[in-house]
Formats: C-alpha cells, sequence, structure tokens
C-alpha cells in the first residue's frame, strides 16, 4: 500500500537502485522501436540503449547493498526486467531475421528456461523456499548480454567488425548451453521442494 513519500509497506520506492530498474524496463521498447525503424544507424542506437540498460542490471543491485536500498519491489521488478528487455530483443531479432535457421532454437531455448525459471521461482517463494543465483547463472547471463549486443550490431556492426553477427551467434549458443544447465539446477531444487512438501 503506498503512503506518503513514495514508499510502499515502509519502503521508499523512489530511490536510485529502483530508479534504475525502472529505466531498464523503459528501454524495453525504445531498443525494440530502433530495431524495427530499419537502417544501420538505428542498430545503434538499439545498441547503445541495450549497453545502458544492461549496464543498469549491474549498478541497480550493486547501489542497493551498498546503500542498504533493497526492497520487495526491487526485488521483484528486477528480474522482470531483466527477462523482460532480454525476451523482447531476442523476439524481434528472430522476427527480422538476424537469429534464423538452426540458431533460433538457441534463442528458444534461453527463452523457454526463463520461464521455467519465473515459474520455479513463484513455486518456491508460496512454500518459503529460495534458490541462490549462482556463479555460473551470473557467467551466462554475462555471455547472453555480450552475445545479445553483437546480434544488435548485427550486419551494421559488420561493416566495423568482420564476422560480427557470427561472434553473436556463437556467445548465444554458448549462453544456450549455460542456460540448459543452470535450468536444470533450478528445476532440480524445485522437484526436491515439491517432493518435500508432498511428504
Amino acid at each position: 500500500m503506498s503512503g506518503a513519500g513514495g514508499k510502499v509497506g515502509g519502503r521508499n520506492v523512489i530511490n536510485l537502485p529502483n530508479l534504475l530498474t525502472y529505466a531498464r524496463i523503459a528501454a524495453v521498447p525504445l531498443v525494440v522501436a530502433c530495431l524495427l525503424a530499419g537502417g544501420y544507424h538505428w542498430r545503434w542506437w538499439a545498441l547503445g540503449l541495450f549497453v545502458a540498460a544492461a549496464i543498469t542490471d549491474f549498478l541497480d543491485g550493486y547501489l542497493a547493498r551498498l546503500w542498504s536500498q533493497q526492497s520487495s519491489l526491487g526485488r521483484m521488478l528486477d528480474p522482470i526486467a531483466d527477462k523482460l528487455l532480454v525476451a523482447a530483443v531476442l523476439l524481434v531479432l528472430a522476427a527480422e531475421g538476424t537469429i534464423a535457421g538452426l540458431h533460433i532454437w538457441a534463442a528458444i531455448i534461453i527463452l523457454c528456461r526463463e520461464v521455467l525459471v519465473s515459474g520455479l521461482r513463484e513455486f518456491l517463494g508460496q512454500v518459503q523456499a529460495s534458490v541462490p543465483v549462482t556463479q555460473l547463472a551470473k557467467y551466462k547471463t554475462a555471455v547472453q548480454l555480450v552475445a545479445i549486443g553483437f546480434l544488435i550490431a548485427g550486419p551494421a556492426g559488420d561493416e566495423v567488425l568482420p564476422y560480427n553477427t557470427w561472434i553473436g551467434l556463437a556467445g548465444l549458443w554458448i549462453a544456450a548451453l549455460l542456460t540448459l544447465y543452470t535450468g536444470y539446477d533450478y528445476f532440480r531444487a524445485g522437484i526436491r521442494h515439491l517432493t518435500e512438501e508432498d511428504e
């Protein structure tokens, strides 16, 4: 319930970490619009916005911990913002042809994992359990964001860096393989808690 001073449940929701998360969500339609606009210059705009959004992904959590401004709203919105950004960009890149053929399966693996993890987190939250984010999952996120950055540059990037798009596609497959492994960890943890609930 909102109160004076922009607080929800006694927590200030208008602080810099949360504002960075809001900005990342707001960047999603802007990145998509730039990609759909066509033209190499729009690709660079999309890449710039995506990089800025990816940086906020690191900064919001870091600053929230540093300044003790962690909140339930921030913890809820942060993964939602991440998934919106990744899912929207992958879908657009597939629609306009940068990701095509067999490479679409890498994107599908990543998207399916995001849905699976979201469902598991909701379930684990109901049974008051949690699965900590592993170091490997953090590496997966980093590889995924870098690969998507190369793919956003796409053909515009190929003119500056030969094989730019292929580098992005290779990175996407590496992220997909890491996604399968880390997704299995989440699924195993969820099944364990589900089994415990049924006993």
